[in-house]
């Protein structure tokens, strides 16, 4: 599952310029294309897998989608952040953590 960020400027009842809802149409076409290389390459492995994007809050829709799809774990990558950074913005992957009552496998990514 992957839980694409909402677009702020779709909030609401606006739907805003076309120029934006084409750059967010682009934005999520990349990210599903990735999705379905992410899951050939797992089932080239013989790893039964299925992909899966949402667009919505990224913790809530993340564990709600967990919760209906009655996984076993839930495995995120997790970006080394800074104090401040974790400070004032916070982790989504520590708010997982908090928040999951299934286990969590936190895998670390390259910048």
């Amino acid at each position: 599952v992957h839980i694409a960020r909402p677009e702020p400027d779709f909030v609401g009842y606006e739907v805003g310029p076309q120029y934006i809802r084409d750059t967010r149409a682009d934005e999520l076409k990349r990210e599903h294309k990735q999705l379905r290389q992410y899951v050939a390459n797992l089932i080239q492995r013989n790893i039964t897998s299925d992909g899966l994007l949402i667009e919505g809050g990224t913790v809530e829709m993340l564990i709600e989608e967990a919760k209906k799809l009655k996984i076993d774990m839930i495995i995120s990558g997790n970006h080394k952040h800074g104090f401040l950074y974790n400070a004032f913005i916070g982790s989504v992957s520590s708010e997982i953590i908090k928040r999951s009552k299934i286990p969590v496998l936190l895998v670390p990514l390259e910048k």
